[in-house]
């Protein structure tokens, strides 16, 4: 009787720890969805990691930070007809390549992989032939400042110049300057690939702005600069 009862005791106490154990991993289970949630919903919709410590955000496809070389720039070459030459004095940016880009897998329009070049949607209107050319750029990557990084401070009048690859040169006037949230920045789009005054030629830049999002790894806007031809 003895051995019995000090048998059913002993398989008392180890189902007792086993329960014990079993308890304690769903309480740090619990804790740790917990903190995760609540984390990322700290984070919605704050602003993006200075540069200093943004070391921890990686892009979905790495990018190139290094700015193209002068003979990079100077050895760069496209078809007579096609955009060469991105230039925004006054956002410094003299002679940015433009690379001809079209849609990613979920219909998205492309850019280039360098934060310093610009794309040109190939499916857009090329300089001097009067529609609409589209074209896009980075704001920054995970530790420096992209092309478009201050875009938004294009104002009314500002001038756009865009270089063919033979050699001739379309100045732009800033016509107007959009956040567009990114909720409705599909729809903006059909509005940005159309000039803002009918029968002109112009071109749209468009770029990343507003606040960023740790949950959905991106900013919450985009930012379109529509600017019409100076004749």
């Amino acid at each position: 009787m003895s051995l019995k009862i000090d048998f059913s005791w002993k398989r008392i106490v180890k189902w007792f720890f086993f329960a014990i154990v079993a308890i304690l991993f769903v309480i740090f289970l619990i804790r740790v969805i917990s903190f995760e949630n609540y984390y990322y919903n700290e984070k919605e919709g704050s602003e993006r990691a200075s540069t200093e410590n943004i070391g921890a955000i990686q892009p979905e496809e790495e990018l190139i930070e290094e700015e193209p070389t002068e003979e990079e720039v100077h050895e760069y070459t496209v078809a007579a007809d096609m955009p060469r030459y991105l230039s925004v004095g006054k956002l410094g940016v003299y002679n940015a390549r433009i690379l001809p880009m079209g849609v990613t897998s979920d219909n998205a329009l492309d850019t280039p992989r360098n934060i310093f070049d610009v794309g040109w949607y190939k499916a857009s209107g090329k300089p001097g032939q009067g529609g609409t050319a589209i074209i896009d750029g980075h704001n920054g990557g995970p530790h420096v400042h992209g092309v478009f990084k201050d875009l938004p401070k294009l104002s009314v009048g500002d001038i756009i110049t865009i270089e063919r690859g033979d050699g001739l040169k379309f100045s732009y006037q800033v016509y107007d300057n959009k956040e567009v949230l990114l909720s409705e920045a599909d729809k903006y789009m059909s509005t940005a690939a159309k000039s803002p005054i009918s029968g002109k030629e112009s071109v749209t830049l468009i770029t990343c702005s507003g606040e960023w999002s740790e949950q959905r790894k991106t900013y919450l806007s985009r930012q379109f600069v529509r600017a019409v031809i100076i004749e």
